[in-house]
């Protein structure tokens, strides 16, 4: 009897906890009855169900992220641009999401990542590189979420937002792009480099030209000065001479003597008899 007991008891607790289950708060649930479904949408708590007839299948309610591979995009002037973005995304019906993807998060992600593109493609190629990079670029997320919403709600998922991360020229592109503007960076230097050799050969000619008018009229005020020292010494000398004539004739032979005999070396070669030594003959006697 005690046995009997005891396996019915075991039997009630296997039934009771096969008859309930859990639903956590980040959670969703969905009921099947032999593989159909009865009811969705379960909020999180306690549930019951009826054991060996009814199966539950939960599902994470809370925003996903599907961050992409980066790609290439025509735009508008069939120029390429590699860009970067990613998805913000969550099960908004998750009857319709088990039904179209069989509750398959990869797979709502591949079929994101295609509907995304096609909406990055679009945007893209109906603008040019300078808009896209300048100031669209809120502008064609906030168009791709809403689009892309319209065809993801029948899949029972709710595109929260969507990002570009990055919008870069292709390698092969920028390189291209880089040459250019050093080819083009090297040219203005050398324009400038050119006008400085340029400005600098002006000063310099400028410089020199000043130089030489400056030296001409110094040189030319010396010898004005020169010539009127000249003719002031020639009327001292004058009057000097018409005040006494021996004495400046014995003055200017002094003057002659001191600079033939400057040097103790010196030596000249004359008759003693002629005027240059008339003072030294006068003294002599």
């Amino acid at each position: 009897m005690k046995a009997i007991i005891g396996l019915f008891i075991a039997a009630v607790l296997f039934i009771g906890s096969n008859a309930l289950f859990v639903v956590n708060q980040w959670e969703t649930g969905v009921v099947f009855r032999l593989g159909e479904i009865v009811k969705s949408d379960l909020e999180p708590g306690l549930h019951l169900k009826t054991p060996f007839i009814n199966n539950v299948r939960t599902f994470d309610r809370r925003i996903q992220t599907m961050d992409s591979q980066p790609e290439r995009y025509l735009t508008g002037e069939l120029k390429n641009l590699e860009v970067d973005s990613y998805v913000k995304w969550r099960v908004s019906n998750v009857e319709r999401f088990y039904t179209a993807m069989g509750g398959d998060f990869t797979l709502a992600n591949q079929r994101l990542s295609q509907i995304v593109k096609d909406g990055l493609r679009a945007q893209f190629g109906s603008r040019t590189v300078q808009q896209v990079v300048s100031g669209d670029r809120v502008e064609v997320a906030e168009n791709i979420t809403r689009l892309a919403n319209v065809e993801a709600a029948q899949f029972g998922i709710d595109i929260v937002d969507v990002r570009i991360k990055r919008i870069d020229l292709p390698r092969d592109i920028s390189d291209s792009v880089y040459r250019r503007m050093e080819a083009e960076r090297n040219r203005v230097a050398a324009d400038l480099r050119s006008l400085g050799a340029e400005a600098a050969e002006r000063l310099r000619a400028d410089a020199d030209r000043q130089r030489t008018v400056t030296i001409a009229e110094a040189y030319r005020e010396a010898e004005q000065t020169r010539g009127e020292g000249d003719g002031l010494a020639a009327q001292i000398y004058s009057k000097a001479y018409g005040a006494d004539k021996e004495f400046f004739s014995f003055y200017q032979s002094l003057n002659a003597y001191q600079e033939s005999f400057s040097n103790k070396s010196d030596m000249i070669v004359l008759d003693p008899s002629t005027d240059f030594f008339k003072h030294f003959n006068r003294s002599s006697n």
